[in-house]
């Protein structure tokens, strides 16, 4: 498969993806209709098996809108692309701080996250000052939000305050930033590529999401830390990082990698996002909501757009470094 997708054009390359992920995506979603149609009595294994068929088509819709996100992206051209994933950590962003409670004293910095630090951070992006725009945030900013705040004169839970909107700036500005750097990333022999390397990531992190959650449901182990995810055990957790890494192994002929960087790529960028989605149950937790947008029952679910890229979120910036280090680029 390597030496069949490498020997292809750029342009054949994306109809073979196209086919293949839409493909896929739509027979699993005929799948969950046609098992949606099913009659469930009140037994509690029927209970079951409508929560486990509610995760799944959470899981589905997280799928649809990470692929879409990547051809429009694809489509679109490199300053489209940026201003794209920019909406997205604005309404990410947005949808944190609303379930997190603010003070008036706050305004200031939220109005410096939002209107400040999101547009610099992709404009930095979008004009490859790559050095720059991976510490802009974690030094500039996290000296800068909290002396916006003490200049508001509120010093009641400063600490608690600023750190849940540094935390917040850090998620889904600084690690969704990562994603359309990627686009911008300058390899030997390939070029107008790039775009291969946002989808190449998106889709080993969600099957590695899809196959984490699909063997919890089925090993059915102890969880790893209950009191934040009933669904994370170790087992299903080396699943899915086994079939994401696979998976990008398959996928080296539309990379610059060869078939064990891939993997090596791909095992790095699973672990984070497997991960950091596990913190940010942690954080729904913390909160006292199942879903970022604060609706629904399942503790596992994705109905808000948070919950869509939280992992991708981590796994970007990590990728990103580490194929930056790796390739000297």
């Amino acid at each position: 498969m390597y030496h069949y997708l490498k020997n292809l054009s750029a342009t054949e390359q994306v109809g073979a993806l196209f086919l293949i992920v839409f493909g896929i995506l739509l027979l699993a979603s005929i799948a969950a209709v046609l098992m949606s149609l099913r009659e469930f009595d009140e037994t509690e294994a029927s209970a079951q098996r409508r929560n486990d068929l509610h995760n799944f088509e959470g899981v589905l819709r997280t799928s649809w809108f990470m692929v879409f996100v990547f051809w429009i992206g694809w489509l679109s051209g490199d300053w489209v692309a940026l201003t794209l994933f920019g909406f997205v950590s604005f309404f990410a962003l947005r949808e944190f701080m609303t379930l997190s409670p603010t003070r008036r004293g706050d305004h200031r910095s939220l109005v410096l996250a939002f209107f400040g630090v999101l547009p610099i951070q992709y404009w930095l992006v979008g004009s490859e000052h790559f050095d720059l725009f991976t510490v802009f945030i974690p030094v500039y900013v996290f000296l800068a939000i909290p002396v916006t705040s003490a200049l508001a004169n509120d010093p009641q839970r400063f600490l608690e305050r600023n750190a849940k909107l540094q935390w917040g700036i850090m998620v889904c500005i600084y690690g969704m930033s990562h994603v359309p750097a990627l686009l911008l990333l300058d390899f030997p022999d390939y070029d107008n590529k790039s775009a291969f390397l946002v989808f190449f990531l998106v889709l080993v992190v969600q099957t590695c999401m899809i196959a984490q959650h699909l063997a919890s449901r089925r090993l059915r182990r102890a969880p790893a830390a209950p009191n934040i995810s009933h669904s994370f055990n170790w087992p299903s957790w080396w699943i899915g990082i086994a079939v994401g890494s696979v998976l990008g192994t398959l996928l080296a002929g539309i990379t610059p990698f060869v078939p064990g960087q891939a993997f090596a790529m791909s095992f790095v960028a699973c672990v984070a996002g497997s991960l950091g989605h596990l913190v940010m149950k942690a954080l729904k937790r913390d909160r006292g909501i199942p879903i970022w947008r604060g609706q629904g029952t399942a503790v596992t679910g994705a109905g808000g757009l948070l919950d869509r890229v939280d992992a991708l979120c981590f796994a970007a910036p990590v990728f990103f470094h580490s194929v930056r280090w790796y390739f000297g680029l």
